[in-house]
């Protein structure tokens, strides 16, 4: 699909995001359509000599940093900042992810952005917040899976505190932040005017808690870990098979009494611990055996198919290898194909798509080299080779 009929075509981007969680918004907007600058230090005067994310050309940061041009500016000088603020002047979004203090001592930060933008809409995203007692606090996923409740219910019974293993906090901050930023540039239309959007880790991780939270806040009641059980729904969760595991979902009457007779347990829900919901919940592991007991017998792919065939919710449990062999997720096409200087893989697809604005079926542009776009960008403001090279010479860009 041609670059401008994507749903962000025209839309121009800063980007001054780090790490995870910002980059994450940011590539929302790029995969579709934004016409994205990364602002990073020039490399004489960069201090990051060993991103925690690792190399540049490691699978993380071409997965984070694609359909993305790169310049380099150095902020802390003040022909740097002037030239970041003639980019502020085209642009419509700018998204940053520093310590909330950071961006003002900068003197990038929305008052000052807006200034000479009022359009713009400017994006931040913190690990507390943007001001409150913790505001100018660092701000590390897993520190915010602990305090956001996620640690607490993740985990088997009695384990003690467990992390869930994908940054699920910069994630879900950054998508939360993407949306907002949609949300805004949609309120500029009728209003004509910019505003800051914020969100952070603690925010997002406490919202993606939902109704286990809900839970605290209606009836008091404090989750506690359930392992591979669904904290309310039973049985549902990780049961043994001849070769592995999988996954069963039959709660609720229909989908109990359907599984029951379809495994040769007509039994089980005439059983007085099992006959209602209660007596389920509160027999769980009682029941679970039971069930075990028969899922052992077969294979894995048995119990899928036949669970398919009566409508009972069951899946394999998948490596990230099998996961990319399926083949649904290969007809979604989720390994999404990037040709570029790192070389030629697939990185993850954006998860989203639409009847008529639909992404290409390859990454548009690879994430970029250091500085890969300065040269262009600024000639497009009017610099002269000299002026460029001049720059360059003295550590600007």
């Amino acid at each position: 699909m041609a670059v401008n009929e994507l749903p962000f075509a025209g839309i121009k981007v800063l980007d001054l995001t780090h790490a995870r969680a910002g980059p994450t918004s940011v590539r929302l907007l790029s995969d579709w359509g934004a016409d994205t600058i990364k602002i990073e230090q020039p490399e004489a005067t960069s201090t990051d000599k060993g991103s925690i994310l690792g190399a540049r050309t490691g699978f993380d940061l071409q997965n984070l940093h694609r359909n993305k041009k790169s310049l380099t500016v150095n902020l802390k000088t003040e022909e740097g900042k002037e030239l970041f603020f003639e980019l502020v002047k085209k642009s419509d979004v700018i998204v940053e992810n520093f310590r909330s203090q950071t961006k003002i001592r900068l003197g990038v930060d929305y008052e000052s952005c807006a200034k000479v933008n009022p359009r713009i809409v400017y994006g931040s995203l913190s690990g507390f917040g943007q001001d409150g007692p913790y505001d100018n606090r660092p701000g590390v996923d897993q520190i915010l899976q602990g305090m956001g409740g996620l640690m607490s219910v993740t985990g088997l019974p009695g384990q003690g505190p467990v992390r869930v293993g994908i940054p699920i906090c910069d994630l879900t901050s950054g998508m939360f932040l993407g949306f907002g930023l949609a949300a805004a540039l949609f309120e500029r239309e009728s209003s004509g005017k910019g505003q800051w959007v914020q969100t952070s880790l603690l925010q997002a991780i406490v919202a993606m808690m939902d109704f286990q939270a809900a839970r605290y806040l209606k009836d008091g009641e404090i989750p506690k870990q359930a392992g591979n059980d669904h904290p309310t729904g039973v049985p549902t969760g990780v049961f043994p098979t001849s070769d592995g595991h999988i996954n069963i979902a039959a709660a609720g009457e229909v989908l109990f009494l359907r599984f029951c007779n379809s495994v040769g347990l007509e039994w089980l829900p005439k059983d007085p611990r099992f006959n209602t919901y209660e007596g389920r919940s509160a027999n769980r592991k009682e029941l679970n055996d039971e069930i075990g007991k028969v899922t052992s017998t077969n294979t894995s792919k048995h119990w899928v198919d036949m669970m398919q065939e009566v409508g009972v919710p069951c899946g394999p449990i998948y490596d990230m290898g099998d996961v990319f062999n399926d083949p649904q997720v290969q007809h979604l096409g989720m390994a999404w194909p990037m040709k570029g200087s790192a070389g030629d893989f697939p990185v993850v697809r954006t998860p989203i798509v639409m009847s008529r604005t639909n992404v290409d079926d390859e990454v548009r542009l690879p994430t970029p080299t250091l500085g890969q776009h300065t040269d262009d960008i600024l000639a497009g403001l009017g610099y002269d080779n000299e002026k460029i090279a001049d720059l360059k010479k003295r550590n600007i860009v």
